[in-house]
């Protein structure tokens, strides 16, 4: 961390007025390891929706998805999502498929800033495969699955409220970036709340 990163951090949570910070964006984009480092630099709580939602339905999600369906997984974590918007000042980690529910959108834009960590397709599949948990990519091709993913969601994952290049590099690295994008678009947001002024 920079000598200003802890006065960038004080501004950022002053400026938060107690709104979580959501974290978007396909798998292996990055929003767990770096929500913990941001959480970290920042002294906010760090929640991962997907261990909340496993804890609510007292498994795990790749089961969720093998007894009940994707589309009850998606009912139980707009649900879930509901209920940790409501926790206040926090870095919210979320699944991939969150901000396309367009009422979880409209809750986390009601309740939060949205922090898209936009990826490439070759980061995003060198990442995802050092994992064998991920039921959206049990295909014969999960190349074609993620790049079909990433046409259907990357229009969506585009009108969040901040967007930041998700890279090969350290996750504190990556944290400082996520950090100061908030800090610069909280910024440029404070003359419009109408606190401004002598």
């Amino acid at each position: 961390m920079t000598e200003k990163s802890p006065d960038l951090a004080s501004q950022v949570v002053a400026r938060l007025k107690e709104r979580p910070i959501v974290l978007i964006g396909l798998m292996g984009a990055g929003k767990s390891a770096i929500g913990r480092k941001l959480a970290a630099q920042l002294g906010l709580p760090f929640i991962d929706a997907d261990q909340e939602i496993e804890e609510a339905a007292s498994m795990s999600i790749a089961d969720i998805f093998e007894h009940y369906g994707e589309a009850e997984f998606r009912r139980l974590e707009a649900s879930v999502m509901t209920r940790l918007l409501g926790a206040g000042a926090t870095v919210l980690a979320t699944g991939g498929g969150a901000f396309m529910n367009a009422e979880t959108r409209a809750a986390i834009g009601a309740a939060g800033i949205s922090v898209w960590l936009s990826a490439d397709l070759d980061l995003l599949m060198a990442r995802v495969s050092r994992k064998a948990t991920r039921p959206l990519l049990k295909a014969p091709d999960p190349r074609a699955v993620m790049q079909k993913l990433m046409d259907e969601r990357y229009p969506v994952y585009a009108t969040a409220n901040v967007t930041v290049i998700s890279r090969d590099v350290g996750k504190e690295e990556m944290a400082d970036a996520v950090a100061k994008a908030l800090h610069d678009h909280l910024t440029m947001k404070m003359p419009q709340t109408g606190d401004v002024g002598a």
